[in-house]
């Protein structure tokens, strides 16, 4: 019987290849991001197929993959595929959640603390030799401890984030738009969070329901000391409203991990000093990457060879 046949969209490590081709003839793409065109004429005769963030499976490239049995996000969001309609065509989806936790949940801290701190206008500010010297009055920041941090989102990543906000003295309030009760924080309406958070952090799934859930009017409720955070995608927020609100001091400054059009910018935010602008690289540890390729593949086969995988999406 011949071999199942895998598309693989991007270049993957050979330890994440290796199992792979043990079941499986396997087409790697290698250069960069697949074209949709080139994406539509690979995915014909594949049995399974590996994608990530950039990559839109919807109903065209389903059909198109009329053979396709399993659909393998490497992420653990996965608002790029047409889930329902994949679902409807018996193929399997999964995704990788857990194994990204921890390393998204310190870049999120790790953005609080650059902004709060100033780290990267103080580095840059170096670097064009524009430091005279130590001063008393130069380059305040504000302290995190004592402060409120709310939490949009307190699923799994917003769990971990409010559990090391707490080791570094915040108190945390939350904000789930499923409802899903935490008893151990407080629960506010998404109005009061923003209206009394000193740091907000945004840790929800972008569905048609939290699209832009951020928006001019939910920054213009934030307080005037705010800082936002986001490191979980970058259409939850309306970037228009936040290069206003970075600009017009409506709030103090903002931390971002991901964007509405990436890899594009929003040009507004690039000449703002008050904003940590790095490249979706929140899950971009060796360590955290090398698992969610082993995640990935272990899924991948064990539909293949008749198993159960071992994180289908809910």
């Amino acid at each position: 019987m011949a071999k199942p046949s895998i598309l693989v969209t991007y270049k993957l490590p050979s330890s994440a290849i290796a199992p792979l081709e043990a079941v499986a003839d396997v087409d790697v793409y290698r250069d960069g991001v697949l074209s949709r065109d080139e994406l539509l004429k690979r995915v014909r005769g594949k049995q399974g197929i590996v994608v990530a963030a950039l990559d839109k499976i919807d109903r065209d490239v389903v059909d198109a993959g009329s053979d396709l049995r399993v659909i393998a996000n490497v992420a653990v969001g996965y608002n790029n595929l047409d889930v329902p309609y994949a679902r409807s065509k018996g193929i399997v989806l999964t995704n990788t959640p857990d194994v990204l936790t921890e390393a998204t949940a310190n870049m999120a801290m790790t953005l609080i603390l650059a902004v709060t701190r100033r780290i990267v206008e103080g580095d840059r500010l170096v670097r064009r030799g524009d430091w005279k010297g130590f001063s008393l009055d130069f380059m305040i920041g504000s302290d995190v401890q004592g402060k409120q941090l709310g939490v949009v989102g307190l699923g799994r990543i917003g769990r971990v984030v409010a559990r090391k906000a707490e080791q570094l003295g915040m108190r945390i309030a939350y904000h789930n738009p499923s409802a899903r009760a935490v008893p151990e924080y407080t629960s506010m309406s998404l109005d009061q969070l923003l209206a009394t958070s000193d740091v907000i952090s945004i840790h929800v799934p972008l569905s048609p329901q939290t699209k832009h859930l951020i928006d001019k009017t939910a920054f213009s409720r934030m307080k005037r000391s705010a800082y936002f955070i986001n490191t979980s995608r970058g259409s939850v927020v309306d970037e228009d409203a936040l290069a206003w609100a970075l600009r017009e001091g409506i709030i103090k400054g903002a931390g971002l991990d991901v964007y509405e059009d990436e890899p594009r910018v929003h040009p507004g935010l690039l000449t703002l000093e008050n904003v940590v602008l790095v490249p979706h690289m929140a899950s971009a540890t060796a360590e955290t990457r090398a698992a969610m390729y082993d995640l990935v593949a272990r899924n991948v086969v064990n539909v293949l060879t008749g198993k159960p995988p071992v994180t289908p999406i809910p």
